[in-house]
């Protein structure tokens, strides 16, 4: 059997919203949407984060929770997804981010399986790729074996601080690509957190609308039959990749 674990990257010092991932909504930390959701998936959870005093309530917040950890390098995020899976022993790494509150751990268990169904050693599955869901509902799927060749031949900055660019660029030449497809394309949508306006739509959605106990679909749903939620961070750009 696979040994498959989601591994979700978290740190402090946010650049647009710093301290983000530990914002109260409803009372609680936004990081503890994150991970119960995830959790929906019936796969074990994992928080990266680094080995700065920054970064230390994250820790305790994931003691607090029962939560496995890892503390690596700050900027080099290939290196902590690499050290927390090799660690932890991981055949297939999920890979999302803790700036999605409302990711869907349901949405994930079902592309697990279709990646699982057709397992090769560079096989990589996203719904963020060839984007048709919302941002916010994103994650990646690839072996450990994948992984360990990123980490050992990617050189570039952007490989380092990103994590899968070697992979999704297929700069071996061998990846098998297969796209988690929406059947509407709904990326229009941003429900992850960057700013001080992603924040109000998650609070809204969350305190309001109850989102963080629906499923991907319906919460896309909510967002066609309220427009004018989703032009609350409408006007944000996504930063760049460097």
């Amino acid at each position: 059997m696979m040994k498959t674990g989601i591994i979700s990257q978290a740190r402090m010092t946010s650049t647009r919203l710093p301290e983000k991932v530990l914002k109260l909504i409803g009372g609680n930390p936004m990081l503890k949407y994150h991970t119960d959701r995830l959790k929906e998936s019936g796969m074990p959870v994992f928080i990266a984060t680094t080995v700065n005093k920054t970064d230390d309530p994250i820790v305790a917040f994931c003691q607090e929770e029962n939560i496995p950890f890892y503390r690596g390098s700050e900027n080099n995020v290939l290196s902590r997804y690499y050290e927390c899976a090799k660690e932890n022993k991981l055949d297939v790494i999920v890979r999302v981010t803790s700036d999605c509150p409302l990711v869907d751990g349901e949405l994930i268990r079902k592309a697990w399986e279709d990646y699982k169904d057709s397992f090769k050693k560079y096989s990589y599955i996203s719904n963020g790729v060839n984007r048709t869901y919302p941002r916010g509902f994103d994650f990646e799927i690839f072996s450990f074996a994948y992984l360990e060749e990123a980490y050992k031949k990617a050189t570039l900055e952007m490989d380092l601080e990103h994590v899968t660019p070697y992979i999704h660029q297929n700069r071996n030449g061998n990846t098998d690509f297969f796209h988690y497809i929406n059947k509407e394309d709904k990326s229009s949508y941003r429900i992850t957190v960057d700013t001080s306006d992603d924040f109000e739509l998650i609070r809204q959605l969350i305190e309001n609308h109850q989102a963080h106990h629906l499923h991907a679909h319906r919460i896309i749903k909510l967002l066609d039959k309220h427009p004018s939620l989703a032009l609350i961070n409408r006007h944000i750009e996504q930063k760049k990749l460097q």
